[in-house]
């Protein structure tokens, strides 16, 4: 018999956290997240996206034992401005049962319809930034600290209980070998030139600082076009600031200017932390530190995390810039190969960002939804 708790108390929700380590113990393509930190996305002192957002978490038990967890979402950012009456569901993983993801979804629909919502979507999180989709292909492929893993049988259990696709995305990766630099090191310059366009280029996190407010204006203004785009608002810049500005190698962040020093483009590139969070095993302490510092100074491959132009200059040769910038500090730090996070298969703009870079599509997933 399946039984199901909705759960509030810290030691509830470190379970919670907890469950995906029993899960996917030995699997190597699992990424396990900081618990700490995990806890700490669902307090609302701490994260600001709460605020905004009606969230029920829920465990599934069998035989006295969490076989199961979800989390119900509704944002109402979301549901505000776009008229969209829609529930999310992240943070679901299961035994290979699907009596218990029927369950599990039953509790999704149920705040739903309770405050009148039409639709059910997921897995999804809390905003756009915020991880997103069960794996439709690269079961086999490294996960990202970005990305939630998942088994073939989730997509299976969704499919068998009448869920229907409701956005598709992948993700790919290119190596530094495959990049011819003579193009856009010719065209740069002469974009510069014609625009006016200057590079802020940094080796402190503290510089970065007074610009991020600008990076999320524009952040806003080029994903707006989006059907699924809600604007980041205000409090919950300050909390990815504090997240994960500093966590980043400040080489690695790039904002471009125009002549009236507007920003015009922005570029976040994170290492590859992945297997150090594999080591770390959910805990910073004792060697856990050790390994993210290790990484973020010696990872040979590094994620492009966010990216983003003016819609005014995305057709002005503004990635030719972006990529020579790139290319001369991954040259000097020896980095081999460049990984992309889940893109929409509907954003054809960022796709044509990448498409003289012959990238290699080695994961797909997808947002399943369900009417209520």
């Amino acid at each position: 018999m399946i039984t199901i708790k909705q759960i509030h108390t810290k030691k509830e929700i470190t379970e919670f956290v907890k469950f995906p380590f029993k899960l996917f113990k030995g699997n190597p393509y699992w990424i396990p997240p900081i618990i700490t930190e995990e806890v700490e996305t669902f307090n609302k002192d701490k994260n600001p996206a709460l605020k905004t957002a009606q969230v029920e978490l829920y465990l599934a038990y069998k035989n006295n034992e969490i076989v199961g967890r979800v989390a119900a979402i509704i944002n109402w950012d979301e549901v505000n401005s776009q008229q969209k009456k829609k529930v999310r569901f992240g943070w679901f993983d299961t035994i290979d049962d699907i009596e218990v993801t029927k369950t599990l979804l039953a509790k999704v629909y149920e705040l739903g319809k309770k405050y009148g919502m039409e639709i059910a979507e997921g897995p999804i999180g809390f905003t756009n930034l915020d991880k997103v989709g069960v794996l439709t292909e690269g079961f086999d492929q490294l996960g990202t600290m970005v990305s939630w893993y998942s088994p073939p049988y989730y997509k299976e259990h969704f499919e068998k209980l009448g869920m229907t696709i409701e956005k598709e995305y992948f993700e790919s990766y290119f190596s530094m070998e495959s990049i011819n630099p003579a193009p856009f090191q010719r065209a740069s310059q002469m974009i510069k030139d014609r625009y006016g366009v200057r590079v802020l280029n940094f080796t402190k996190s503290k510089d970065v600082m007074p610009y991020v407010d600008q990076m999320f204006d524009l952040f806003n203004e080029s994903y707006a076009a989006l059907q699924t785009f809600v604007p980041i608002n205000n409090e919950m810049r300050d909390y990815f600031k504090k997240k994960y500005i500093s966590f980043i190698n400040p080489e690695y962040i790039k904002f471009f200017l125009d002549k009236n020093d507007k920003m015009i483009g922005f570029t976040i590139v994170m290492p590859s932390f992945e297997r150090a969070m594999q080591k770390a095993n959910g805990k910073l302490f004792p060697f856990g530190f050790y390994h993210l510092l290790k990484a973020k100074k010696e990872s040979e491959e590094v994620v492009f995390y966010l990216i983003g132009i003016s819609p005014e200059y995305q057709n002005k040769g503004i990635t030719a810039i972006i990529f020579d910038e790139y290319y001369k500090v991954f040259k000097e730090k020896k980095i081999k190969k460049f990984i992309r996070t889940q893109e929409l298969e509907e954003n054809h703009a960022m796709h044509n960002l990448w498409k003289n870079f012959d990238p290699t599509i080695h994961k797909r997933r997808r947002t399943y939804k369900k009417d209520l």
